[in-house]
């Protein structure tokens, strides 16, 4: 019998009935994860159909056994005696008996070696993710409702914050990310201020790309840049390094040792999140002007001061104050997400993984929601 059309013969089965309705299976070869699936169809389709009341399989033959034969036989085993029919494993050398010892007969009950590979209906998939949506809400809630908690106890108690870990976490989200916000915001005020003047130009109003840089950098696209990239760098940092310390046990450690996790691990991060993030959207909002100054000057003919006045008519305190009050918020939303998918982690590395991409995605996700209802209270507030 062979355990593929495609292969070589690794493994043989033989029948024989020496008495009526007394099974016996020769099986010869080798027995492996590798022919698995082959073996258990094989053996299956030739008992099919056949009236019998005890079953041999005689292994004197086998020259090779792994777990995952090992396991392939003792699940035929309870098949059978599940339908009263005895199974005996016989002729077994010492060597495939002390590999038939080491696994527990119990295993495949707890979950099969290859499990079958699901086709469902597209209704069901569906109601499959949102029934995960609905409880991945529940359990980001549940992190909130902790989160405040914390914060508000932190506030009572000042003294319990962990100040230096504020500052380092300040330093990793602030003064690490000025050359990489610096540098993008620059670009796109770059960008913008020059294919804004290419149209203006046309109507000889190029003096309004000043205004128009200015009110898309301070009010909308300063925050959403800085917070993107805030995500990207700290977000991702923040689940990757909670992630770890739960696979590595560090979190146990911590609650054995009576401290509470979210408020050791979780207020600092969002604490330094909040105090920086606002800092860098001014830096990235004067960059990005730097940018549309220098296509000002060098692209329309236009004198520093003017270019400067023009922004300075186009904005006022209350566009800088929503703009900051954006960043504290995207800046939270940022640093709670990535602790919270960092808590998250069960499991190995590829779990840390999973975890990371996730806070950086969900992560933009609720800035862009966050935004869109700023936008819509602002505009009825304004």
């Amino acid at each position: 019998m062979k355990a593929s059309s495609a292969r070589i013969t690794v493994y043989s089965l033989r029948i024989e009935e020496p008495e009526p309705g007394d099974i016996v299976v020769f099986i010869s070869g080798r027995l492996s994860l590798t022919e698995f699936n082959s073996f258990s169809s094989d053996l299956r389709s030739m008992l099919n159909g056949r009236s019998f009341h005890r079953l041999t399989l005689n292994l004197g033959g086998i020259t090779y056994l792994d777990s995952a034969g090992t396991l392939a036989l003792y699940q035929l085993e309870e098949e059978y005696r599940e339908r009263s029919v005895p199974v005996v494993l016989q002729d077994a050398s010492e060597r495939i008996t002390g590999i038939l010892n080491l696994l527990n007969r119990k295993a495949h009950h707890i979950s099969p070696l290859i499990p079958p590979r699901k086709s469902t209906h597209a209704l069901e998939r569906i109601g499959e993710a949102t029934r995960m949506m609905g409880a991945d809400f529940f359990l980001v809630m549940s992190f909130v409702g902790k989160l405040l908690t914390a914060m508000l106890g932190s506030f009572c108690n000042p003294s319990s914050i962990r100040w230096r870990e504020v500052l380092f976490y300040m330093k990793s989200t602030g003064v690490d990310g000025l050359p990489i916000v610096g540098l993008i915001s620059l670009l796109l005020g770059l960008i913008m201020a020059f294919m804004s003047s290419l149209q203006l130009r046309q109507f000889g109003a190029g003096i309004y790309v000043a205004s128009l840089l200015a009110m898309a950098m301070v009010k909308e696209l300063g925050p959403i840049m800085t917070a993107i990239i805030v995500a990207g760098r700290s977000g991702s940092a923040f689940a990757a390094e909670i992630g770890t310390m739960i696979v590595n046990d560090e979190v146990n450690a911590l609650e054995t040792m009576g401290f509470e996790p979210t408020r050791f691990l979780a207020v600092p991060k969002v604490l330094a999140s909040m105090l920086v993030v606002p800092l860098l959207t001014i830096y990235a909002d004067l960059f990005a002007l730097l940018g549309g100054l220098l296509v000002g000057v060098f692209g329309l003919d236009l004198t520093a001061h003017t270019y400067i006045q023009q922004t300075r008519e186009s904005i006022d305190v209350s566009d800088v104050f929503s703009s900051l009050i954006k960043a504290m918020v995207f800046a939270a939303l940022i640093a709670g997400i990535g602790c919270q998918r960092g808590f998250q982690v069960r499991g190995d590395a590829a779990s840390v993984g999973r975890s990371t991409t996730s806070a950086v995605v969900s992560a933009i996700f609720l800035i862009i929601v966050a935004d869109s209802a700023f936008a819509i209270i602002l505009h009825y507030i304004g």
